[in-house]
């Protein structure tokens, strides 16, 4: 079955920037060239909220992993960490000296990376958002930076042409991938960690071994690719074209699989669902898009094999060479050797609880560097005050 357009959100009165589902799907985050972040409800008739804080443009948005926190980078060189929740409050630091472009959250949700035009990619606490260390070996702005699924590794895309690799612990760069031939706007990891994906303003989306450093796949396209996001199965890639159209790639086959039509004018943006049920775009039309994947679980089942490819229709091509992202997904029964029933519902509950207070730990810290940035304002509007009064004071002696 093709995918198939389930809803279209309007609200927003810019371009839509950039898409992100919460983990369970409940809700999806927006950004807009018009400097809302709008949070909009999964369930039918469920209103959307629409959070005010930037004073620019919101480039990027990504969910915690926990999905009780939502971070937004700006035109503002600002980045918020919002709670999703009616109030709409945030905390908010500078956190460039340049457009932020991009924000993505570790796996564990406790780290922030942010990239920007002022050439620099930032790693971040949550909790408080201390700053931790820089990336600076990019020659122009930076478009997206993305951790890898394990924390370790972080990638970064810009506009110097070049795809660049970071070790975290060492923060050195360990690799320059620098076949674009153009700026390149988002790059993202292969849910094994081992390959990465990016798409720019030549029209290509590139993949890449980064545990050989080579090229494993090419697609050469008709229109600038604006964003790309991984099936978590990782045998599939969705990418937003300036040509309007969303193109779901074929990993195993090295093939365009399906060319979506939905958009009036460039497509923006894109990201899967964390299961891969859904997708969503956004568009220069103000539009926000959620897509059913409707791919076949059995699709996605199987072990990837190494394998040829050929070119493909729609001037799309693969490279000819193979691909083994070591993705190892075949279905087999469940080995649980003495392990009951009871215990393993034990264990998803005891994981469920922990989920949650990691969540709950997550706004309530949240709420105190709210409550400490609210206070720190208070004092500094007293402060003025007695500095007022001082003068006042001052000038009735004179």
């Amino acid at each position: 079955e093709d995918p198939s357009l389930e809803r279209h959100f309007k609200g927003h009165r810019d371009a839509v920037t950039s898409v992100d589902f919460s983990p369970n799907k409940k809700q999806l985050a927006s950004g807009s060239m018009d400097s809302y972040l709008m949070i909009w409800s999964m369930k039918p008739q469920m209103r959307a909220y629409r959070f005010v804080g930037h004073k620019d443009a919101v480039l990027c948005v990504h969910f915690s992993p926990s999905g009780h926190l939502v971070a937004s980078g700006s035109r503002d060189k600002t980045v918020r960490l919002w709670i999703t929740s009616a109030k709409g409050e945030s905390t908010v630091f500078k956190a460039h000296t340049a457009t932020v472009r991009s924000v993505h959250f570790s796996s564990d949700g406790q780290s922030l990376v942010t990239a920007s035009d002022d050439k620099t990619v930032k790693v971040w606490t949550v909790h408080r958002q201390k700053f931790l260390f820089s990336l600076s070996q990019h020659i122009n702005w930076v478009r997206c930076a993305r951790f890898s699924p394990d924390g370790r590794l972080i990638v970064s895309a810009s506009d110097d042409k070049t795809v660049k690799l970071w070790d975290k612990t060492s923060r050195e760069c360990i690799h320059s991938f620098c076949e674009h031939g153009g700026f390149v706007n988002h790059v993202d990891f292969h849910p094994t960690g081992n390959c990465i994906a990016a798409g720019g303003t030549d029209s290509t989306v590139k993949l890449w071994d980064i545990r050989m450093n080579r090229l494993l796949q090419h697609y050469q396209g008709n229109s600038v690719v604006n964003s790309l996001s991984f099936h978590p199965s990782g045998n599939y890639l969705v990418t937003a074209s300036n040509d309007s159209t969303l193109k779901i790639l074929d990993l195993l086959e090295g093939r365009l699989l399906y060319t979506l039509h939905g958009h009036q004018g460039p497509a923006t943006c894109v990201a899967f669902s964390r299961d891969g049920d859904l997708f969503a775009s956004g568009g220069s039309d103000e539009q926000v898009m959620v897509w059913k994947t409707n791919f076949d679980a059995a699709d996605y089942g199987e072990v990837v094999k190494p394998q040829k490819y050929g070119s493909s229709v729609d001037g799309t091509h693969g490279t000819g060479v193979e691909i083994d992202c070591g993705i190892h997904h075949k279905k087999t029964k469940t080995q649980d050797s003495g392990r009951t029933h009871e215990q393993q519902e034990e264990e998803t509950s005891l994981a469920n609880t922990l989920e949650h207070i990691m969540g709950q730990l997550d706004v309530l810290t949240q709420t105190v560097s709210i409550l400490e940035q609210r206070l720190t304002l208070t004092e500094d509007k007293l402060k003025e005050c007695l500095e007022n009064q001082q003068k006042i004071i001052q000038n009735k002696t004179n």
